[in-house]
């Protein structure tokens, strides 16, 4: 794959119709990639592909089961004929409350989706690649998942496992042209914060040396780099989005 080609490649970016993964998806639909947003929630992920243009396609699928995964990279096949490019960025943060008081089945569904559903996309994409000889993966983890927040036992836990899952994963394929690499952002203000008390809200941002929450396009800018050919040597990384929180 030709540095000066990414304006012929083509993306799945889960999560993509808002907050980081929507970022994601208008950063490289402005540098001529071809984008299918992958979501839950269909009619929004239609309305950013409106809003994207010609080269972007709208794909409903639950991450956390793997039939609606399957049917959802046929659908991307068939539009665009292969992928070069994989941002796993769907995720939820659940309810806070402390290990002792959460609902069992509240963390299953937090690990299903950010821990299991990033296995799931990885899964159906990856042989897609490996016959095209070339691509670039980017999970979204977070710094919790390197730190761990109190009262947010599930979702550090999913991070974590979505840290040790890329590191795995890039070892597996270095020697392929295919890059694989996570990163750890700090909170970000999306509509994730809905799910959130106020009082972690502040703890977060408490934490952040910067005095500030993430900009999106701060992290679109990094992972559109990860992405792009000019990445042909690092994988199986983390690469931090803090604010100067992470202390490894």
């Amino acid at each position: 794959m030709s540095r000066a080609e990414l304006s012929k490649q083509s993306a799945i970016v889960t999560g993509g119709a808002q907050g980081i993964g929507g970022a994601v998806a208008e950063h490289l639909a402005g540098r001529g990639v071809r984008v299918a947003i992958w979501d839950m929630d269909g009619d929004l992920a239609q309305a950013t592909a409106t809003r994207l243009g010609a080269g972007a396609i709208a794909v409903s699928v639950d991450v956390s089961d793997w039939d609606s995964v399957q049917a959802a990279t046929g659908q991307t096949v068939s539009a665009f004929g292969g992928v070069e490019i994989l941002v796993n960025s769907a995720g939820i943060a659940g309810m806070n409350a402390p290990l002792a008081d959460y609902p069992v089945e509240e963390f299953r569904k937090i690990v299903d989706i950010n821990l299991n559903g990033t296995f799931l996309v990885n899964k159906a994409v990856v042989p897609l690649m490996s016959a095209g000889g070339y691509g670039r993966i980017v999970n979204i983890a977070s710094v919790a998942g390197k730190e761990g927040n109190p009262n947010a036992s599930a979702y550090s836990a999913s991070k974590a496992g979505v840290i040790g899952l890329t590191k795995s994963l890039g070892k597996e394929l270095a020697g392929q042209d295919i890059a694989v690499n996570c990163v750890t952002p700090a909170a970000a203000r999306t509509r994730i914060f809905d799910q959130m008390k106020q009082e972690h809200i502040d703890y977060m941002l408490s934490k952040i040396p910067r005095g500030r929450f993430l900009e999106l396009d701060e992290a679109a800018a990094m992972i559109g780099w990860l992405v792009s050919p000019e990445n042909s040597f690092t994988t199986g990384a983390t690469f931090d989005l803090s604010g100067g929180r992470a202390t490894y």
